[in-house]
């Protein structure tokens, strides 16, 4: 079946499924295969359950006029969201980075969302089976599309750019992660920035972290500046409209920021336990109080603010926005036990990301600060280097209650005490350090590593 036959379809079903635990009805239902499942055992239940069609590429022991035969499910999928997106008028936001894209795409959903209806990536769903997922989503009423992008191979965003075809581009920052599957950091750079220059190569624009020097510097390389006094009018005549296509004169970079060099610009306020900044929109400074643990997030909020701003979307209700955020799953959220103030940052980690962790809890002040930290995981030949240096790191910042799991951090020459391998035995020992007293705890580590597990000591 040809794409442009497939469409027609899926206009008249414009729901995808790829799990029969959640059938629409009326939906296409997509026979992906994995490591551990096949899809296409799948395809009467999904019709039994209301799928409206099929797509399936292994030849069924049922006739069905509902069955779609194709080569290839996933390459199916791929082609038809690509096909989607290229019938679509309204801008597309790519969003990627090491760390924090995640979190980034939230805020600037937030944002945009007090103006706008947004379609974005639901969770994390950013890789080759979730972008296209994404692109299938955006409906006919949606006016901005912000579709997070991950990558754990080289050359993985352009792929995802071919398919999603972003009009703007924002990378977080570019990290250690999934080295494994990299090989170095500059495999990992080419493969970030192909961003880039997927947008520029449709005379979009970049939103670019001024302070991060090597992305900055990158993109200037590839974009021009423009001289700018005053952001707020400019964009309103050249950036963001009713007619945003058809625009002959568009910037090619927004810069946000804390130095001079960013058009959109703010300051951390102070040491506290919550990101807070003050935000100088065009001359009025708006004073901004999250719910984001971490200075880590100030570039976060601020590609936001950015976001908003070129989509003149008001300051304060970017503000709003910001400030009604809760983190969840996992991510920069702050959670009482008790006595206990638990700074929960579980979800995923590399050296990045755990260094900057750890250098924002030993700056927030506390009677007790303690660290349940595991395994960073798909770092390959980098793995014992970098745990070894985060050893070294929490050392330097003189933490000393400290609890760390799994067979990576049991190579390091981190004091036997601190080591673990069995995660009943480190609840029991936190537990037991722990009492009663006041103090604040640091839970990271890698998905795998399931560091959630240690909030149990609470129940």
């Amino acid at each position: 079946m040809k794409t442009e036959d497939l469409y027609s379809i899926y206009l008249k079903h414009p729901q995808v499924s790829t799990d029969t635990r959640n059938i629409p009805d009326q939906s296409i239902f997509f026979c992906l295969k994995g490591e551990r499942f096949d899809g296409n055992t799948f395809a009467k239940e999904a019709l039994d359950k209301g799928a409206a069609y099929v797509v399936t590429d292994s030849r069924q022991p049922f006739d069905d006029s509902r069955l779609i035969q194709v080569e290839d499910v996933l390459q199916t999928l791929q082609q038809l969201a690509a096909y989607h997106r290229s019938q679509l008028q309204i801008p597309v936001i790519g969003i990627t980075g090491t760390n924090g894209k995640t979190t980034t795409k939230e805020l600037v959903t937030a944002v945009l969302s007090r103006k706008y209806r947004v379609a974005a990536t639901k969770g994390n769903l950013n890789n080759h089976i979730g972008v296209p997922l994404t692109l299938l989503s955006i409906r006919p009423e949606h006016e901005i599309a912000v579709v997070e992008m991950g990558a754990n191979h080289p050359g993985e965003i352009a792929e995802l750019c071919e398919m999603s075809a972003p009009d703007f581009g924002l990378i977080t920052n570019i990290g250690k992660a999934h080295l494994e599957g990299f090989g170095s950091m500059d495999e990992i750079f080419r493969t970030k920035t192909a961003l880039y220059r997927s947008v520029l190569s449709r005379n979009g624009t970049l939103f670019v972290c001024a302070d991060d020097e090597l992305l900055f510097r990158h993109a200037a390389e590839l974009a021009t500046i423009p001289e700018v006094p005053s952001m707020i009018p400019w964009y309103l005549d050249h950036g963001f409209g009713p007619d945003w296509k058809a625009s002959a004169e568009r910037l090619t970079l927004f810069t946000y920021g804390s130095g001079q060099n960013a058009q959109c610009r703010a300051q951390l306020c102070g040491e506290s336990l919550h990101l807070r900044f003050e935000w100088d929109c065009d001359g009025t400074v708006y004073p901004v109080r999250t719910q984001l643990v971490g200075r880590y997030n100030f570039p976060n909020a601020m590609a936001a603010c950015a976001v908003g701003t070129f989509f003149a979307v008001p300051p304060d209700e970017c503000v709003a926005a910001l400030e009604s955020y809760s983190p969840g799953n996992s991510r920069s959220q702050v959670i009482e036990k008790g006595a206990v103030r638990v700074i929960m940052d579980a979800y995923n980690a590399n050296p990045t990301s755990m260094e900057a962790a750890l250098r924002n809890v030993a700056a927030i002040p506390a009677e007790r600060t303690f660290l349940a930290l595991g395994d960073m995981c798909e770092l390959g030949t980098e793995s014992h280097k970098e745990h070894q240096r985060m050893v070294r790191l929490i050392q330097s910042l003189s933490f000393t209650d400290v609890f760390l799991f799994g067979p990576e951090f049991a190579e390091t020459d981190a004091p036997q005490e601190w080591k673990f391998t069995d995660m009943e035995v480190l609840k029991k020992a936190l537990a037991e350090r722990l009492g009663n007293r006041p103090a604040q705890l640091l839970i990271k580590g890698s998905r795998a590593m399931r560091m959630e597990q240690v909030m149990e000591i609470f129940s």
